[in-house]
């Protein structure tokens, strides 16, 4: 069982395996297209193409007409039939890849461990890597599959916004940013026209967890730098724009041997909204 990285040559003899399922998360922020028209230009055989905002993501806006982040987590009912759609059992190992060095892939892999599926991993360094052990891409689109994953207790834990502003008192838990360092100090208005972070935020930019190759660090590194930001990983709650790249901070702590951390889903999008929260830079 695969339940955190996998590498491309550990992925390779598998992706003829009915028993394995594969996942191309692959997306742009600027261009919400880009994802699919990079899927059909070329993947990995048998994978199938999960879109984050259409089918990892629920309305912004929720039915009491409060803004709940630029990608808010779907009911769990509604992810589960998402999974078996995409023919996704109980015993399925299950492999998401992107081509950014897991930014988006971090994401679907929380969110399965979330429905409490452990049997699931991020293919280490993406298609990139995936193309340079030489393994080969397709443009073909495999059949629909239809699988029978159901709910079991979670692996991970959330909290809202409400408990992070609690915490901004109390200081209780260390509060991690994802984003990169000038969205954190509100100097990037076209992506967060509201500037600044949650104070008493640490800033980790999850690209600090990845080698020059886009791979992961080793485990024994990343352990040493996480510490020096956490401590006690159970007491650290993990966020970034709109809890997409937070996840990739939660991998790299699973990755380290540092487990426990929580993710806030609605991170800064959801917590500037409300001119109430207090904002730091």
């Amino acid at each position: 069982m695969y339940t955190s990285l996998i590498s491309a040559t550990e992925l390779a003899p598998h992706v003829d395996d009915q028993n394995w399922v594969v996942l191309d998360c692959r997306h742009d922020l600027m261009d919400t297209n880009a994802g699919q028209a990079a899927y059909d230009h070329g993947h990995i055989p048998g994978a199938q193409f999960v879109h984050l905002d259409q089918r990892l993501s629920a309305a912004k806006v929720g039915a009491d007409g409060v803004f709940r982040g630029r990608h808010p987590l779907p009911e769990k009912t509604d992810f589960i039939a998402t999974l078996q759609a995409l023919g996704i059992n109980d015993d399925s190992q299950v492999v998401v890849y992107d081509a950014h060095g897991g930014m988006f892939a971090a994401r679907l892999w929380w969110m399965l461990r979330w429905v409490g599926h452990k049997a699931v991993a991020v293919l280490d360094g993406g298609l990139p890597a995936w193309l340079a052990a030489q393994q080969a891409a397709t443009t073909d689109v495999p059949a629909a599959r239809s699988g029978s994953i159901s709910e079991k207790p979670a692996l991970v834990g959330t909290v809202d916004a409400n408990q992070v502003l609690a915490n901004i008192s109390s200081a209780a838990r260390t509060l991690v940013d994802a984003r990169a360092a000038d969205r954190f100090r509100g100097e990037n208005e076209t992506i967060d026209p509201v500037g600044g972070h949650i104070p008493g935020a640490k800033n980790r930019f999850f690209k600090d967890n990845l080698q020059a190759d886009g791979r992961f660090k080793p485990a024994e590194q990343l352990q040493q730098e996480w510490s020096a930001v956490v401590g006690d990983a159970s007491q650290a709650i993990m966020q970034c724009g709109s809890g997409v790249t937070a996840c990739h901070n939660l991998l790299a702590l699973e990755v380290a041997g540092l487990p426990g951390a929580a993710l806030y889903p609605g991170s800064w999008s959801e917590w500037c909204s409300d001119a109430n929260r207090p904002v730091a830079r």
